[in-house]
């Protein structure tokens, strides 16, 4: 019997468990004291999650193609979702409901801890998947401003200024012009994002990656006055939803593109069709920083909210920023949804709901803003839409 070891990311979103502004994994108040150290790059050889597959389970889709290839004939492929892919949301969120029972007040897009009159916030991400095509492509130059992004923006939402980051790299040998590629990009991400590379940590692990494989961890502090925070609790019915448009698919979801890029037959090298640009550069296109522009809106006022559109897309993080009792209304076509959603979307079979709480369609942060302040920030000639208004009802619901 054949074993095939799988190493890699299991892309879980960051999910809500009560409804606080901010990201699951964080706590917002840690009693210990903490003491902070600076980091050198070492080797080691510490242990990533691995895990074996054996006799492989074939979906029903997978089933019926199969089947009609074998007949000769035909089959109308069924819509592929994120589960089929492999990655639970709902098996996610389970999780950090019982992690929430041993360290409560997690949630949040990042946690908070008090120092003096401000809170320190700090945020945790990879890469997932998206690891995989940049194997495939050997874009490697670039992964590392995503791997800041996913934390910088994380922390953001409570208001911080990101103050340092620091990173984590694991191979089994370590190419050391690869791992170069993949810091430029981690400091290109700080640099994008004002805060200092302060450290990191090198695993070099013998046999556990394939070759010229890697992971890749990240981890932000940032700083945010006590009377400034952004937490939601003064957002009202009639604030405006203001979205801020993201480069593409930026980090998250990448296991189902991929298999929406098996079922397509194209490969990354091909045009993404109606459009000038490889699929390779498509998808790979970096996650937009936003701490520049985000912290700018907010030094001039009337932001309640904010919601970075990670995993669970809309439907799972807009409402964290809310208090019990309010919900979303997203404005159907209120912004363009960028043409590699609309190819994902038809090549995949994808329905509207699945997209909507997988992907950000084209809108990486929301904010909740007063009416005053939202027309400011549509004014102010920076790209940003008005996509929805918060209404007395739970979740989000589109009109």
């Amino acid at each position: 019997m054949s074993t095939t070891t799988v190493g890699g990311n299991l892309e879980i979103p960051k999910y809500a468990i009560r409804p606080s502004c901010q990201k699951s994994y964080s706590s917002s108040f840690y009693a210990n004291t903490c003491k902070l150290f600076f980091l050198s790059r070492r080797y080691t050889t510490l242990s990533l999650t691995s895990r074996k597959v054996e006799n492989r389970k074939y979906s029903k889709n997978e089933i019926a193609c199969l089947v009609s290839s074998n007949l000769g004939g035909t089959t109308e492929q069924e819509g592929l979702t994120y589960k089929e892919a492999g990655v639970d949301i709902d098996a996610g969120s389970e999780l950090v409901r019982r992690i929430a029972k041993m360290a409560p007040g997690i949630g949040g897009f990042g946690g908070l801890f008090p120092l003096g009159d401000s809170y320190l916030v700090a945020g945790t991400d990879g890469v997932g998947t998206k690891l995989k095509l940049a194997f495939e492509t050997g874009i490697h130059d670039t992964i590392g401003i995503d791997l800041v992004a996913m934390s910088v923006n994380d922390i953001i939402t409570s208001g911080a200024k990101p103050l340092f980051f620091l990173d984590y790299f694991a191979t089994s040998h370590l190419d050391v012009d690869l791992a170069e590629k993949v810091i430029k990009g981690i400091v290109d991400g700080c640099q994008q994002s004002d805060c200092a590379l302060l450290g990191g940590e090198t695993a070099e692990m013998p046999d556990f990656y394939a070759n010229g494989e890697y992971d890749l961890s990240g981890f932000a502090v940032g700083i945010v006055k006590k009377e400034s925070v952004i937490n939601g609790q003064n957002i009202l019915v009639g604030d405006v939803l203001i979205g801020l448009p993201s480069s593409g698919v930026h980090s998250n979801g990448f296991s189902l593109v991929r298999r929406v890029l098996a079922r397509s037959g194209l490969s990354l090298k091909d045009k993404l069709p109606g459009e000038s640009i490889t699929l390779a550069e498509a998808l790979m296109a970096p996650t937009v920083i936003y701490v520049k522009q985000v912290l700018d809106i907010i030094s001039k006022g009337g932001i309640k909210g904010i919601a970075h559109i990670t995993g669970g897309g809309f439907t799972d993080n807009i409402p964290r920023v809310f208090p019990k009792g309010l919900g979303a209304l997203v404005y159907k076509d209120s912004w363009p949804v960028p043409p590699v959603f609309q190819w994902i979307q038809k090549a995949g079979t994808i329905e509207d709901a699945e997209m909507k709480r997988t992907f950000n369609m084209g809108i990486g942060m929301v904010l909740v803003a007063s009416k005053e302040a939202a027309e400011r920030i549509l004014n102010e000639g920076k790209t940003a839409y008005r996509i929805g208004e918060v209404i007395s009802s739970d979740g989000v619901s589109y009109r």
